[in-house]
């Protein structure tokens, strides 16, 4: 009797539990499982890499040199070229040569951060402004920052202002092109739901249109800074002077003059760091939060 009261009580299931149940089952398929990877697997894949590849290149180059492929003043040696290391350190100018480029490129990337995100803004939401300078900044982009430096020199002179104008030619295009680009992959439905509960606007712009425009934006800003400091590479090499003081463009130009291969090796393998570094240290970081916080991403 007892189990038949039993049977009795219990509820039948029904068409709603079973989709509740399966859709259960794919949000716990869909959820990012959270866990802190160890050391020693973030050494074995993040860290021994690109050591074993700047092991490989170092090895290949020794080769090379033993081979004599060519004469030792074209190709000098590592060894050579860690002397050049060890000498402007003897010196006190090593880290001296690198600040002097980091800051300008740094300084000058900040100066196009802030002019290239609202001109972006306003051509990617102003129909008339993108008709008239949407070609333009595309035009801009392709040009090598190279061609800017000759007018640069002309109008500003041999001083830091004509290093920034060459690098805010260079990478304004690109941050703003970028933003655009961000712009236009934000769906409708976030507008409409924007405007729906009332952001318009500026306010609109930050907390709908800026945020789910980031990783446009950000890979626009990567593209940016890539260009800042090639464009400030390029006016260090071109404008030399006394009262610029001794950059990494400068460091590679001296060596060319001089015919100092090692010279000419060590501020190239500098100018390579500096730009690694950058990326891993600010960029990589960003793209990661930015991946983490859309959860495309295991956070580690």
């Amino acid at each position: 009797m007892a189990s038949t009261e039993t049977k009795a009580d219990a509820k039948p299931v029904t068409k709603a539990d079973d989709l509740a149940g399966l859709e259960a089952g794919l949000d716990a398929l869909d959820a990012v499982q959270v866990s802190r990877t160890p050391v020693s697997e973030v050494l074995l894949k993040k860290v021994l890499p690109p050591l074993t590849a700047v092991a490989l290149v170092l090895v290949v180059w020794q080769v090379l040199v033993w081979a004599k492929v060519t004469e030792d003043y074209k190709l000098p040696a590592p060894s050579a070229v860690w002397d050049s290391v060890s000498d402007l350190w003897l010196q006190g100018t090593l880290l001296e040569v690198v600040w002097t480029s980091v800051s300008r490129g740094l300084l000058g990337f900040l100066l196009a951060l802030a002019i290239g995100t609202p001109l972006g803004l306003l051509v990617a939401r102003v129909k008339f402004v993108r008709a008239a300078i949407g070609p333009i900044l595309s035009g801009l982009q392709s040009l090598p920052s190279v061609a800017w430096v000759p007018p640069a020199v002309i109008w500003l002179g041999l001083n830091d202002s004509m290093m920034y104008a060459v690098i805010l030619l260079g990478a304004v295009p690109s941050i703003a092109n970028g933003l655009v680009s961000g712009v236009d992959q934000v769906p409708p439905l976030f507008l409409r739901a924007g405007r729906t509960l009332g952001a318009t606007g500026l306010r609109g712009t930050w907390h709908i249109v800026m945020p789910a425009a980031l990783p446009g934006y950000l890979a626009g800003l990567k593209q940016g800074w890539a260009f800042s400091w090639r464009s400030l590479m390029a006016a260090e090499i071109i404008a030399s002077s006394p009262d610029l003081g001794l950059g990494l463009g400068q460091l590679l130009e001296n060596g060319r003059n001089n015919a100092d291969m090692p010279g000419v090796f060590l501020a190239i393998i500098l100018i390579l760091i500096v730009g690694i570094a950058i990326d891993l240290l600010i960029f990589s970081p960003l793209e990661r939060a930015v991946l983490r916080g859309r959860g495309l991403l295991v956070k580690n």
